[in-house]
């Protein structure tokens, strides 16, 4: 219960800190502030259309990419590479969609989701392999991952993935036939977002009700202890949370490509994965939190874009501002932590 109450302080304070903050922005930049605001409003929930076909789509890939860094930090695995694993999954979808454009859709809509996902977790595999075989820091192999997976897919749209007119330095359209379904009529709504919400629901109670997901919180906690004190495979538990964590970037990925752009480009992703890292810290690295922040971060990206729109705001304001944030919420959990700690040693002595 506590765990959730200080979740649910910290939404609060970084709902009233933004909105404070954003309003410093902008008038240190010479803007109006309630314009600007109405339009940041308007544009994540000031119609049926720009809430479910601005903010949750947008939600949806943080949600997947965010879910797959709080398993891995959950871990004690400092997993920087969502964003390049997300890539790896919409190349992999990608690639499979031209020899199951005949198929059908229950088959063939299943088969890129599943690669997109297993793309995801071979690339993070990688970096796995590396800490674990040679003692690479995952923060500089999975950065480094990024960098070779964005050049990766700017290469495949340029050369084997790109569209047969040779113009546009991008992948063929998907066939409508293998989009995903779309929920509701006339909005970008997709079934992703049911997919997003199961498998979140499901990282929550593996994590919290089998021993597989205990272990992986325990070499989190406490790596040295779990291997003395409770004879965990540190290493095996490691390497596992690390594919499962690129796995569900990757699924992510698959997602949007089947769900939103129909086409692999460079750019593909504006970030999911580094605005994941912020989603899972904020949600403290809860399962089901993560929807919540997700929502919250896909609400400022869609309201951010419409307040450059209508109000002439550049839509980096935004992004200082959400990064702003996420400083002053470690900031106030360290100190929260500190102060609890505190307060046990001296009520010890």
């Amino acid at each position: 219960m506590n765990r959730r109450l200080r979740l649910l302080a910290q939404l609060g304070f970084v709902l009233v800190a933004g909105f404070a903050l954003l309003s410093l922005l902008l008038v240190a930049t010479g803007h109006e502030v309630a314009p600007a605001l109405r339009a940041l409003l308007r544009g994540a929930f000031g119609s049926y259309y720009a809430i479910t076909s601005a903010t949750i789509v947008r939600m949806v890939p943080l949600a997947f990419a965010g879910l797959a860094v709080s398993l891995a930090f959950r871990a004690g695995i400092l997993n920087i590479g969502a964003e390049g694993q997300l890539l790896v999954g919409a190349v992999a979808a990608t690639a499979l969609a031209a020899p199951l454009a005949l198929a059908p859709a229950l088959i063939a809509i299943p088969v890129m989701l599943v690669g997109g996902a297993l793309a995801g977790a071979l690339w993070a595999g990688i970096a796995a392999t590396l800490r674990l075989r040679f003692g690479v820091l995952e923060v500089i192999s999975t950065i480094m991952l990024n960098f070779v997976a964005l050049y990766l897919t700017g290469w495949l749209v340029r050369g084997p993935l790109q569209e047969p007119t040779r113009v546009n330095p991008q992948s063929a359209s998907l066939p409508d036939a293998l989009h995903l379904p779309v929920l509701l009529e006339g909005t970008r709504l997709h079934a992703g977002v049911l997919l997003m919400l199961l498998v979140a629901v499901a990282v929550w109670w593996w994590l919290a009700n089998t021993a597989s997901g205990f272990r992986v919180r325990a070499v989190g906690a406490n790596a040295a202890a779990a291997q003395s004190a409770g004879g965990i495979g540190v290493s095996r538990t490691v390497f596992g949370a690390f594919l499962l964590s690129g796995l569900l970037a990757g699924l992510g990925g698959a997602v949007e490509y089947a769900g939103i752009t129909y086409a692999l480009y460079e750019n593909f992703s504006p970030g999911y994965g580094y605005t994941a890292i912020a989603v899972a810290l904020l949600a403290r690295l809860h399962p089901l939190g993560v929807l919540g922040t997700a929502l919250l971060f896909g609400a400022l990206e869609a309201g951010a874009n419409a307040m450059q729109r209508d109000a002439g705001v550049p839509s980096v304001v935004v992004s200082v501002v959400e990064a702003t944030l996420i400083l002053l919420v470690v900031a106030a959990d360290r100190w929260t932590d500190s102060v609890a700690t505190r307060s046990r040693a001296e009520a010890g002595t």
